[in-house]
């Protein structure tokens, strides 16, 4: 029988989470629940004697995996795996699999309302209403007639250009690959093309080598002194300061920012805090009630499905 460390919380009700596990325990599976941490060697205590480990967006380094000698399985409550130290994972023969679908319409109906917000000034015209004032200098824009740039075209990304495709926007998309399965609303260009075309860029892409630091002073330079940038990748994707110094320069107008580099609380000194027309959230984009639910559903289904021998949603 194997023993489960649920390392952080999944954002799912009590009552749901023992559903969930009742089929395992029935079967003489044990689970242990904790708290989210940072502290390593409290992580290494924590699931040192573990078959298999459960966790969401808490980050986990391969020192704390190469510690557990039981460990053969990684189940990540998560779409991407970046905070999960692979490397000691596969020096270690230990399977991983994400959540990967959970948050397609959670991410995607974000990325339009933070779109639909920085296009209507919501913060500031919110902010002169309660303090007795109008509207005057605070005319928005509609999205009908915009051209959309989409960086990373996988199913957060299309389900994304589907939404602005109904807004009446043209969309334009720069994926690693050629999408051939792409619809035909959707003109796949170079990343140069799209930054320089586009009234509007979402950033939907992985973090990896190539696209670590990929939006940088050079790369805003391109884009309109109208556009925004809209950011629910993964904060490194773009350079923090070079955006900030971008906005008070006037070279792009608006950002939309929900990942930085590194998960809130951020510092005090972090530059997207203390520039012009930034709207910030603190890692949300996925966390709908509907998308915790999904995300729960499909982590245990890796579960049972990688205790058969027949595991799913593999990181290779």
């Amino acid at each position: 029988m194997s023993k489960i460390v649920i390392m952080e919380s999944l954002g799912i009700s009590a009552q749901e989470l023992a559903t969930r596990k009742a089929p395992f325990e029935a079967q003489g599976h044990t689970f242990v629940d904790y708290e989210k941490t940072t502290d390593r060697a409290a992580l290494i205590e924590e699931a040192k004697d573990a078959d298999a480990m459960i966790l969401a967006n808490m980050p986990m380094p391969g020192e704390v995996i190469a510690a557990c000698d039981k460990l053969k399985f990684i189940d990540v409550a998560f779409t991407g795996v970046d905070h999960v130290g692979l490397d000691a994972a596969r020096e270690k023969g230990i399977a991983v699999s994400n959540a990967s679908g959970y948050s397609n319409e959670a991410v995607a109906e974000l990325v339009l309302g933070m779109v639909l917000s920085l296009s209507r000034n919501m913060t500031a015209v919110e902010q002169r209403c309660r303090d007795g004032k109008t509207k005057d200098g605070l005319v928005g824009g509609e999205l009908k007639g915009k051209t959309v740039g989409i960086v990373g075209l996988g199913k957060i990304g299309s389900r994304s250009a589907e939404l602005f495709h109904a807004f009446g926007c043209k969309v334009l998309a720069h994926s690693r690959t050629v999408h051939t399965d792409a619809p035909e609303y959707v003109q796949q260009v170079s990343l140069e093309e799209l930054l320089a075309q586009a009234d509007i860029v979402v950033l939907h892409c992985p973090l990896n080598d190539s696209t670590r630091g990929m939006i940088n002073a050079e790369k805003l330079a391109l884009m309109k002194p109208t556009a925004m940038l809209i950011n629910v990748a993964r904060g490194p994707v773009v350079v923090a300061k070079d955006l900030a110094d971008a906005l008070n320069n006037g070279v792009i107008a608006a950002a939309g920012i929900d990942v930085f580099d590194k998960e809130p609380p951020l510092d005090a000194d972090e530059p997207l805090l203390h520039c012009k027309n930034c709207l910030v959230a603190p890692h949300v984009a996925f966390a709908t009630r509907e998308s915790m639910t999904l995300r729960a559903e499909i982590v245990f289904d890796n579960l049972a499905a990688w205790m058969d021998g027949k595991q799913k949603n593999v990181i290779p």
